[in-house]
């Protein structure tokens, strides 16, 4: 069997994803040591990655989103991961999260869409729990 260019890692933690309005300062509730999480704030607003059960239960959200986390480091002068990793996702009708951060990428897709996802991307790319 050919050796599997990428590893995926799934990340444990159920996700939420927030929008609060621009310039509403980070919440303490949406930074922890302990798991992931991703703040991104433009003129438009402020997004919030991170583990569903620190956000307000009274807070509207996007809920029950699973991470994979693309193995890096990689140069940034590589191109194509993102879309290698989207591109079959998208074909079987199964909607992405895509982040990325210095060293790698990370796909978010629904609970109800992982196994799928899982079975999908590994036939190109080793998946560990």
């Amino acid at each position: 069997m050919p050796q599997k260019q990428l590893t995926l890692s799934i990340l444990p933690e159920t996700l939420a994803i927030c929008r609060l309005e621009a310039r509403t300062p980070i919440p303490d509730w949406a930074i922890n040591d302990d798991s992931f999480f991703s703040i991104t704030g433009t003129s438009d607003e402020l997004s919030i990655v991170c583990p569903q059960d620190r956000v307000p239960a009274d807070l509207p959200a996007e809920r029950d989103w699973r991470a994979l986390k693309v193995g890096g480091p990689f140069l940034f002068s590589l191109t194509g991961i993102m879309a290698s990793l989207t591109a079959p996702l998208a074909e079987a009708e199964i909607s992405v999260f895509a982040l990325s951060t210095h060293d790698t990428d990370y796909v978010l897709v629904k609970q109800q869409h992982l196994e799928e996802a899982r079975e999908l991307l590994g036939t190109f790319c080793a998946i560990e729990e």
